[in-house]
């Protein structure tokens, strides 16, 4: 932990290394983050936040090296600080190109589902599903306690605890119909066969193309989980191409009915995005209540 970006760059990369530009990066929603541009011609990525935890980037960077583990590509983590204002940062080493390779999709799709075919004994404590810390959904809490079932997993750890958040938005008729899903979650998911490292945020913002032009995955939420989860995500906001689908159905066929139990796994998601940006979510919350609870 560094009490200086300008401490961590000089540690990381030599002393005399300094930082020559700062270039704003857009496209994410939570944290500032920045290209940093090197004296002795490296680059580096930086992400920068001011009203969070010491535990938020280290969050984030263990969650890095667990995919990594896991066999995913991603980017290095440099090291992390917290100013003396108050801000924490991440540094990561400057990976991405501007052109994906040209058999992307297919190479995302087959090194996602041998992600979720890795050994996960490693990622959880007293149970099968969890992690062995809690960390972050974008900027919310998430909570990781094991638990020996999947199905109350995500009811307690997932689904109930985002409700409980966004009761606020809630009237009566959708406390009732929470309450009803919870408590009948189990006619419409179902145990997986076996359990998988789940990136846990994954849609098209948080894969970019490395250096060489393949796939990679930033910003992680990871716990151990069912892989339809991180799948159904991938449908969310916009599919991904057919090939990356394709692919992976290489590797993991889709279990029947599988798209029965897509939405419900995204409502959590949607919930997660009520909560952090408010009620033009509801809506899309309610009709997944309505369809399966109501």
């Amino acid at each position: 932990m560094y009490p200086s970006i300008n401490e961590a760059i000089g540690d990381i990369f030599g002393h005399d290394v300094t930082i020559e530009h700062r270039q704003s990066v857009s496209g994410g929603d939570i944290n500032e983050a920045y290209r940093l541009s090197l004296s002795n011609g490296e680059e580096a990525f930086l992400k920068v936040h001011a009203k969070v935890g010491n535990n938020f980037f280290s969050a984030e960077a263990n969650g890095l090296a667990a995919l990594k583990e896991a066999g995913a590509n991603v980017p290095e983590v440099l090291g992390m600080g917290n100013t003396t204002s108050g801000s924490n940062f991440l540094l990561l080493r400057y990976e991405r190109s501007s052109r994906p390779a040209g058999n992307y999709w297919i190479t995302l799709g087959h090194s996602l589902a041998n992600m979720h075919r890795a050994n996960t004994e490693k990622f959880t404590k007293d149970g099968t599903y969890g992690f062995y810390e809690n960390n972050f959904i974008g900027a919310t809490p998430q909570k990781n306690k094991p638990h020996v079932g999947w199905i109350d997993f995500f009811r307690e750890e997932r689904l109930g605890a985002q409700m409980k958040l966004a009761d606020r938005y809630f009237d009566k008729e959708d406390r009732r119909l929470c309450q009803r899903l919870l408590s009948d979650l189990g006619e419409f998911l179902q145990e997986p066969s076996f359990p998988s490292l789940l990136h846990g945020d994954l849609w098209s913002g948080n894969v970019m193309p490395d250096r060489f032009g393949n796939p990679m995955l930033i910003d992680p939420a990871v716990y151990v989980g069912h892989h339809e989860a991180d799948l159904a995500m991938t449908e969310l906001f916009g599919e991904f191409p057919p090939a990356f689908y394709d692919a992976y159905c290489e590797i993991i066929p889709h279990n029947p009915g599988y798209a029965q139990r897509r939405d419900i796994y995204n409502l959590y998601h949607l919930l997660n995005h009520l909560n952090i940006f408010g009620g033009s979510y509801l809506a899309s919350v309610r009709r997944i209540l309505k369809r399966y609870a109501g």
